[in-house]
């Protein structure tokens, strides 16, 4: 086992990465590109405030600020959106999801910029250099904790559809007893009443273990959204 987790890499390259034991991956690359080779270990329960804590799902909340004056998602055509990255599921595909109903003629915005993270989508929408950006339930309910002044200068125009939360994942070339012993291990960690708090601070509540098919559903989404003709966040 490592000593210590890794948080010096690109998220991108530690996926990518032949000795990985235990991480975490988005969805929507795991399932879209092919030079991601990971195995599905279990998807997380959680516990958070719009969240659905009885199955593995989660969704996004898609944020703007408080006084604009907007009311409806209808009204933030022509304005700028923040994603986190193109591949993110809940910073872009489930935007899509959601805006793919009204979009039209496959434009919406009038622009779109990459900030690199959730946290930081979530900083330029109250800074004013963006209107509108999608968060995923997890990440905005912990900035609610711990940031409440940043998030009470923000408003929620609407939720996406649910989807898969991010599974926990290993290398493809993790052996098959490895695998078995990561799942028993994180099936001891919920269950083991000395770590009540810790799972409480990342509101974990259980998981499932699943493999890659469990996202299925992500690229429903993405597929609903091709036949609304809105291919692209844009």
């Amino acid at each position: 086992m490592p000593d210590v987790l890794d948080r010096g890499r690109h998220v991108h390259d530690l996926w990518r990465d032949p000795n990985l034991l235990f991480g975490q991956a988005c969805g929507y690359p795991l399932i879209t590109n092919d030079s991601l080779a990971l195995h599905v270990i279990a998807l997380p329960i959680y516990d958070m405030p719009g969240s659905t804590n009885s199955d593995a799902t989660h969704a996004s909340v898609l944020v703007a600020r408080a006084n604009d004056g907007r009311n409806s998602l209808s009204d933030y055509r022509d304005t700028r959106a923040a994603i986190n990255d193109p591949q993110s599921n809940t910073g872009m595909n489930l935007f899509r999801a959601t805006l793919a109903p009204i979009a039209e003629m496959n434009v919406f915005f009038a622009s779109v910029v990459q900030t690199g993270s959730h946290r930081a989508s979530v900083a330029a929408v109250a800074a004013g250099d963006a209107d509108i950006a999608a968060i995923d339930t997890v990440t905005y309910a912990t900035l609610m904790r711990h940031e409440p002044d940043l998030t009470a200068l923000l408003k929620v125009v609407a939720r996406s559809p649910a989807s898969p939360t991010l599974p926990f994942v290993t290398s493809a070339s993790t052996s098959i007893e490895t695998i078995a012993a990561l799942r028993f291990a994180l099936q001891q960690v919920m269950a083991d009443h000395c770590l009540a708090d810790d799972r409480a601070v990342l509101g974990l509540a259980g998981i499932v273990t699943a493999n890659v098919d469990a996202l299925a559903p992500i690229l429903t989404l993405e597929q609903s959204a091709i036949r609304y003709g809105y291919p692209d966040l844009r």
